[in-house]
């Protein structure tokens, strides 16, 4: 009996011997579709990760150019605000000197400290007034006084003539006066 034991220890390390040959060669068989499957999701997944860092600094560069065009909106309206008339040229000069801090506000840095942009505005427009609509419209031969009103009326030239009274005489040159000054507005 004692013989029966033995070959049946026997027979059993010997089934698990086969078995454990046999599950190893079946590793040994899958390992290369397990590394190639492993390096196909690794491909994948680096590939994925590229494309998450290109669509990352892509959303960077977005913000960047929104802010940008909003800080650059910002500035013209307050030039606009402030009456310039060279919104463009005013806007090249100061463009640099604004920042946004970092609650959003824009504003300038000078010697002062930090100044808001409507009040570096306001004193850039005070020190470069030639930024600002003219003050005196017209150019020689202007007379310096208010327009009188007009005549819609028209005028008749038959009624020209030596010895007019003065009335009648203005009345003519301010005639003569608005209809050289449509003409040379095109209307």
């Amino acid at each position: 009996m004692e013989e029966s034991k033995t070959d049946g220890t026997e027979l059993r390390s010997l089934i698990r011997g086969v078995i454990e040959e046999f599950v190893h060669a079946e590793q040994t068989k899958a390992e290369p579709a397990y590394k190639a499957e492993l390096l196909d999701e690794r491909k994948r997944r680096e590939d994925l990760e590229k494309r998450v860092n290109d669509l990352v600094r892509e959303n960077v560069h977005s913000r960047q150019m929104a802010e940008e065009a909003e800080r650059g909106s910002s500035i013209r309206a307050e030039l606009q605000r402030l009456g310039v008339a060279k919104v463009d040229l005013a806007y090249r000069a100061v463009k640099d000197d604004v920042q946004r801090r970092d609650d959003g506000q824009l504003i300038s840095r000078s010697g002062g400290g930090e100044v808001s942009l409507r009040d570096y505005l306001k004193q850039f427009v005070q020190e470069n007034p030639e930024l600002l609509p003219a003050r005196i419209t017209g150019g020689s031969g202007m007379g310096s006084g208010p327009k009188a009103a007009s005549n819609t009326g028209g005028f008749d030239l038959d009624k020209i003539r030596p010895g007019m009274s003065p009335e009648e005489l203005e009345k003519v040159r301010q005639e003569i006066s608005r209809v050289a000054s449509l003409a040379l507005r095109g209307m």
